[in-house]
């Protein structure tokens, strides 16, 4: 059995407000008996290395923390920061094995761009990853979700070139779920017949169906999802708010 939490979209830049909900999370997943947090994306608002600094203070945790970038992330600065590694441009891909389960975190970000794309690098590293590691189950964890909401803002900045990723998913059995955030709200699909599962943001909360001109509600509580995995392979979800 695994059981580990995932939040998204924390937002930091600087201020009080985004740090204050992302440590009330943190605070609260703390208190759980969890294998490990992710974070899928837009840990910064504006890819500055001052940001990320923040992000390590308030994302601390006892327990392992697994992170991507999102489309307000900067790779440079993300890796230096928040990874300890030398600044690069290229997509920043990690293979985590924990508890018995392997985390592929997959870069879907395209810099200057609010949209998402898996590269071709990006894919032969999945393939590969999948490919390897015995039969453990996998997630496949990235930012931008590769398919309609039905949230019109969400799904015109989406991640497009799915039917890519889609061939490397239906190649590999193991792959238990697809975890993304981007979309601002807690959703459950279906992707390349797994489960798509999409962690609520942080910072605010995306209103569906749209109240006139109003898009996000920054006064809801932050959320996240809880994902347990057990022992004869069945996913559970449970969407929070703190």
């Amino acid at each position: 059995m695994i059981l580990f939490a995932q939040l998204s979209d924390v937002h930091l830049d600087l201020g009080d407000r985004a740090a204050a909900r992302a440590a009330r999370v943190m605070e609260h997943l703390d208190g759980l008996p969890l294998d490990a947090v992710l974070v899928t994306g837009d840990i910064a608002d504006h890819g500055e290395p001052a940001e990320y600094e923040q992000a390590r203070k308030v994302l601390a945790s006892r327990h392992q923390v697994l992170a991507c970038p999102g489309n307000h992330d900067a790779r440079g600065p993300f890796r230096e920061v928040l990874l300890d590694e030398p600044p690069g441009d290229g997509p920043v891909n990690r293979a985590h094995e924990v508890a018995g389960a392997v985390f592929l975190m997959c870069d879907s970000t395209v810099p200057g761009e609010a949209h998402g794309f898996l590269d071709d690098e990006t894919l032969a590293w999945l393939d590969e990853n999948l490919a390897g590691n015995g039969d453990a189950p996998a997630f496949v964890c990235f930012h931008h979700p590769p398919v309609p909401l039905g949230a019109p803002y969400v799904d015109e900045i989406r991640q497009f070139g799915a039917e890519r990723l889609a061939r490397v998913v239906e190649r590999h059995p193991r792959v238990a779920a697809v975890l993304c955030g981007h979309a601002h709200t807690a959703a459950a699909t279906t992707f390349a017949g797994r489960p798509l599962l999409v962690a609520p943001g942080a910072v605010s909360t995306l209103v569906v169906p749209p109240r006139g001109g109003e898009v996000v509600d920054l006064a809801a509580p932050p959320g996240l999802a809880i994902h347990l995995l057990d022992d004869e392979g069945r996913l559970t979800t449970h969407y929070r708010t703190v």
